[in-house]
C-alpha cells in the first residue's frame, strides 16, 4: 500500500514539473542572485558611526552590498570638514552612495566645491543638505569647466555654490550648453532695453531666484520674455517679474500666456493699461491655468466681493476659495466686513494675514480715549 502511494506520489510530482512552463525554474534563481548578502564589514563600520543601517537598508539596501566601500575614509574626510558624529551620521544615512566614492576623488570634490564657498562651514552646510550633488563625481570635468565660466562672468561665490548645490545638473553638462543660454539671456537682456554695466546684476537676480534656468532651452527663454515685451512690458517690470514668480519664465508658453492674460482683462473689465498692473502685482496669473482662475474668480464674487475690489487688490487670485473664505469669516467675527473694505487685508502669506488679524483684534479690544471726559482717580 506504501510502495503504490510513494510510487503515486513520485508520478504526480514528476507530472506537475512536466506541466511547469520552463521559465519557472529560473525565478527562484534569479530572485536568490538580487538577494545579495550584506557587507558585514560595511555595516559593522556604519554602526560604530551611529549610522541608523535600518533606513539604508530599506531605502538602499543594494550599498551594503558592495565589495569596495571606504565607510572609514569618508567618514574621515567628514570629520575634517568639520562634520560631528550626528552630522555624519545624517550625512551617510541620507546618501549612503557616499561610502562607494574613493577618497581622492571625495578629496577633488572638496577643493571643487571650496573654490566657490566663502569658507569650510558653508561647504559642510551644503554637503548636509544636498549630499547627492556633493558626491556628484561622474562629471568632475564639466562642474570644473562650469566653474571657471561662471566665475569669469564675476557672479558671487554664494550664488555658483547655490546653483551647484539646487540644481547640479546644469553642472554636469557641457559648458558650452550653458554659454548658450547666457549668451540668449544676454542678447535678450539687451534687446529690451537693458544696460551692459546692470548685466552681472540682472544675471544674479535670476539666477538666484531660479537655479534651474540654465536647464532651459534658451529658444523657450527668447520666446517667452519677447512676448511680454509685445505686451508693453518696461525692462524693469520684467525683471520684477521673472523675480517674483520664482519659476522660469521658459516655462510659460505664449499662448498659455495669451489665453490668461485675455481671461483676467475680460473678467475685470480692464484697459490694457489695468491689465499690466494687474499682472505686476499679481505674476501668478501668467502661470495659472484657465480653470484655476475662473474657478478662483468666480469663487470671490460668490463671496460678496465686488469686481473693482478684485482688480485693486488681484493678488488675492493667489489664494484659493477655500482660504479666502476662512478669512473672511475669521475678520468678521471681529466686526470687519471685508465686503465693504480692502481687500488687502486678507491676501498675503499666513504670516501676512495673522499681523493684520492681529492688529484688528487689538483694535476693537483697547478702548476709544476720550479727551473730554473727566479724569477718575484710583479712589472714585
Amino acid at each position: 500500500m506504501l510502495r503504490v502511494t510513494a510510487a503515486s506520489l513520485c508520478s504526480s510530482g514528476q507530472k506537475m514539473r512536466m506541466l511547469l512552463p520552463p521559465f519557472a525554474s529560473l525565478t527562484s534563481t534569479v530572485a536568490s542572485h538580487n538577494k545579495r548578502e550584506e557587507n558585514q564589514s560595511t555595516v559593522d563600520s556604519l554602526y560604530e558611526l551611529s549610522v541608523d543601517v535600518r533606513k539604508i537598508r530599506k531605502l538602499k539596501g543594494w550599498v551594503l552590498s558592495e565589495t569596495t566601500v571606504y565607510v572609514s575614509d569618508t567618514a574621515a574626510l567628514l570629520r575634517d570638514m568639520g562634520a560631528d558624529t550626528a552630522a555624519i551620521a545624517h550625512i551617510l544615512e541620507t546618501h549612503p552612495e557616499a561610502v562607494l566614492i574613493p577618497p581622492e576623488d571625495v578629496v577633488a570634490q572638496r577643493d571643487l566645491w571650496g573654490s566657490v564657498c566663502s569658507n569650510q562651514r558653508a561647504l559642510l552646510s551644503i554637503v548636509e543638505k544636498f549630499p547627492a550633488s556633493f558626491f556628484s563625481v561622474s562629471h568632475h570635468s564639466n562642474q570644473q569647466a562650469n566653474i571657471l565660466y561662471l566665475q569669469s562672468l564675476r557672479l558671487n561665490k554664494k550664488i555658483i555654490s547655490k546653483l551647484m548645490a539646487s540644481a547640479p545638473q546644469s553642472f554636469s553638462q557641457p559648458v558650452e550648453r550653458n554659454q548658450e543660454v547666457i549668451h540668449t539671456l544676454r542678447e535678450t537682456y539687451l534687446d529690451l532695453g537693458g544696460d551692459e554695466a546692470n548685466l552681472r546684476v540682472w544675471l544674479q537676480k535670476l539666477l538666484s531666484q531660479n537655479p534651474y534656468i540654465l536647464l532651459r532651452p534658451a529658444e523657450a527663454w527668447r520666446d517667452s520674455l519677447g512676448f511680454l515685451r509685445e505686451q508693453g512690458f518696461t525692462t524693469e517690470e520684467l525683471l520684477n517679474l521673472v523675480s517674483s514668480l520664482r519659476a522660469s519664465i521658459s516655462e510659460l508658453k505664449p499662448e498659455a500666456m495669451q489665453q490668461a492674460l485675455a481671461y483676467v482683462q475680460g473678467a475685470l473689465s480692464c484697459s490694457d493699461d489695468e491689465l499690466k498692473q494687474v499682472v505686476i502685482r499679481c505674476p501668478a496669473v501668467l502661470y495659472y491655468s484657465l480653470p484655476t482662475l475662473a474657478g478662483r474668480f468666480q469663487g470671490l464674487l460668490d463671496a460678496g466681493l465686488s469686481v473693482r475690489q478684485v482688480k485693486e487688490s488681484p493678488n488675492v487670485l493667489e489664494l484659493t476659495t477655500q482660504i479666502v473664505l476662512y478669512r473672511i469669516q475669521k475678520l468678521a467675527s471681529y466686526g470687519y466686513d471685508v465686503c465693504s473694505g480692502s481687500l488687502d487685508v486678507i491676501v498675503g502669506t499666513k504670516k501676512d494675514f495673522e499681523m493684520s488679524y492681529a492688529k484688528l483684534n487689538l483694535r476693537q479690544q483697547r478702548p476709544l480715549f476720550n479727551p473730554v471726559a473727566p479724569l477718575r482717580t484710583a479712589e472714585e
